[in-house]
């Protein structure tokens, strides 16, 4: 049997490697129009901004490794052209050449991954203007780092985006950061990307949020930057990050048959439409473990997996990839985020029902050093509790607790499962009560009608029929209120109850929601209407972005907790 492999990345190169520990006999050829293949695409921010010295270690296999350890036919620097799915061959130009020829195969993997978006923008060809995708691409920004650029601007906030600009920001450079929509890293919910922001522009990285690029122009060797909203930056250099979409220009042209977003169709099998074409890694549409419909989900770890169910299937191993769930995470300066599942505008988008929960435990036990506020939010299904998605932003211990959502989602828990998960626990590495036990509790009560909920979204709708009442103490409360709320601390809200109408709700709050919770508690058992406010202040600010309330408002995040 012969496969040849499109693409010598993460699909590509796990599918042939796989193949080939199957079945030893068969003739297994990759073909990568790059230079180099199996590289480490996820560390090439990190080589330009200097966590990773050494260039090679992002190198990760050769062809010549690859011929000796697995005998596999590795050609860099080939290019498919055109398929020919009736004689079974693929027409490949040598680059360095411009050499023209044929391959035969029996089996065919598409792995060609996605292209950079480069929108149609007048200027988009000036020299300085980067985009980042593979080695090449990293050996031409660093070059320009190195040669003494004092000054970038990222197009786009996703991950890549936010990414490069902390690195830049590690060689000192001035960075500005344009993304389109109100917030940074559109795979969150806002209020969850909210702290992130706000440590960005404490280490010095310029948001402009809102807009997009319009158009670039030179200016004397450096570029501009012209914003939708008439905003002009001028910088050394520009690294376009504005997101990718599937390559699919060669199996397109070849009959290979295209999903509703635009990716390659595969079956559960990751076969195409042609029996003996599979498809792999960030070109192909999957279903998502929660959303209706199918997704192009460029991820890592799924492209991986894909790659070796592909080499499972051709091999005579019936096997289905099932799901991805979309689970990733980034770090950014001291602090990291991520999530897992679908999130809240994507529930809203697909009409899916949904409640939520916040919660903002430290990272591990707080009497121990070293330790900061994590912020979790949890989404699952009304009455039965399953955990529809999770997000998680802090400053440590987030991808223990993200991966934990990320394995109960994945095996279908409840929050009501969440409770009795039994973790490792020590001080240097969470509570007793770990992060997710805690949003299990509150998930569940909310769920078993012991706790009623009202949101930062609420405010002032909803909360202008009833009494916003405030159970910090009186120096929180002069720092920061939300405006018209009563200050009774929780210590003494019993003996005030004859403060507070029988004939109205009220609205309780605290800092993080748990004072608040007792308050709640209290009440209701005194006879009051009352709700509790979900997350507490930290999640108000982050929802209204620090535009409302009495006085300005304290940092909305202590990256590490000081003595």
């Amino acid at each position: 049997m012969k496969i040849v492999v499109i693409g010598g990345v993460a699909a590509g190169m796990s599918a042939a490697a796989r193949a080939r520990r199957l079945d030893e006999h068969a003739q297994i050829v990759v073909l990568e129009r790059s230079a180099h293949v199996s590289f480490a695409n996820c560390g090439l921010p990190y080589h330009i901004g200097g966590a990773i010295k050494e260039r090679d270690d992002l190198l990760l296999q050769t062809p010549q490794s690859l011929k000796a350890s697995l005998n596999l036919d590795v050609r860099t620097g080939h290019e498919v052209t055109a398929i020919d799915r009736a004689q079974k061959t693929v027409r490949i130009r040598e680059l360095a050449t411009g050499r023209d020829y044929a391959e035969s195969y029996d089996k065919l993997v598409l792995a060609p991954g996605a292209q950079p978006l480069r929108p149609n923008l007048p200027g988009l060809d000036h020299p300085k203007i980067f985009i980042l995708r593979n080695i090449a691409d990293m050996d031409a920004v660093k070059a320009a780092v190195d040669g003494g650029a004092k000054s970038a601007i990222v197009i786009g906030g996703g991950y890549i985006g936010v990414e490069i600009a902390e690195n830049f920001r590690d060689r000192g450079l001035a960075v500005d950061l344009v993304e389109m929509i109100d917030q940074i890293m559109p795979p969150l919910d806002p209020e969850m990307a909210w702290n992130l922001q706000q440590h960005m522009g404490e280490h010095g990285v310029k948001l402009h949020l809102g807009t997009a690029a319009a158009a670039f122009r030179d200016a004397g060797g450096r570029v501009t930057a012209e914003l939708q909203n008439g905003e002009q930056l001028t910088a050394d250099l520009v690294l376009l990050s504005a997101g990718v979409r599937p390559d699919v220009v060669l199996a397109k042209a070849a009959g290979i048959e295209l999903g509703p977003r635009g990716g390659l169709k595969v079956d559960a099998h990751l076969r195409t439409n042609d029996p003996d074409i599979y498809a792999a890694g960030d070109a192909i549409e999957v279903a998502h473990t929660i959303l209706p419909d199918s997704w192009v989900l460029p991820l890592a770890g799924p492209a991986n997996r894909q790659g070796r169910i592909v080499a499972e299937n051709i091999c005579g191993r019936a096997t289905s990839y099932t799901t991805t769930q979309g689970t990733a995470i980034v770090k950014i300066f001291q602090m990291t985020g991520g999530g897992t599942g679908a999130t809240e505008k994507q529930l809203k988008r697909a009409g899916l029902p949904y409640q939520k929960v916040y919660i903002h435990p430290s990272g591990h036990a707080s009497y121990y050093p070293g330790t900061g506020p994590m912020h979790v939010k949890l989404l699952f299904a009304p009455v039965t509790g399953k955990i529809l998605g999770a997000q998680v932003v802090g400053s440590d211990g987030v991808d223990k607790r993200l991966d934990v959502f990320a394995t109960a989602l994945r095996a279908g828990l409840t929050v009501f499962e969440l409770q009795h998960l039994e973790l490792s626990y020590a001080p240097p590495f969470g509570s007793a009560k770990d992060a997710v036990n805690m949003a299990g509790f509150v998930a569940s009560n909310l769920l078993q009608g012991d706790l009623q909920l009202w949101y930062a979204e609420d405010y002032p709708a909803r909360t202008d029929g009833g009494v916003i009442v405030d159970v910090r103490g009186p120096k929180e409360f002069e720092q920061w209120h939300i405006p018209g709320a009563l200050n009774i601390p929780l210590g003494k809200l019993r003996a005030r109850l004859g403060e507070l109408p029988r004939d109205k709700p009220v609205f309780v709050n605290c800092k993080v929601g748990f004072r608040s919770y007792l308050a709640y508690r209290l009440l209701r058992q005194h006879g009051f209407s009352a709700a509790t406010l979900a997350g507490g202040a930290n999640t108000f600010r982050a929802w209204h972005k620090d535009q409302i309330g009495a006085t300005p408002p304290e940092p909305p995040f202590q990256a590490y907790a000081r003595d």
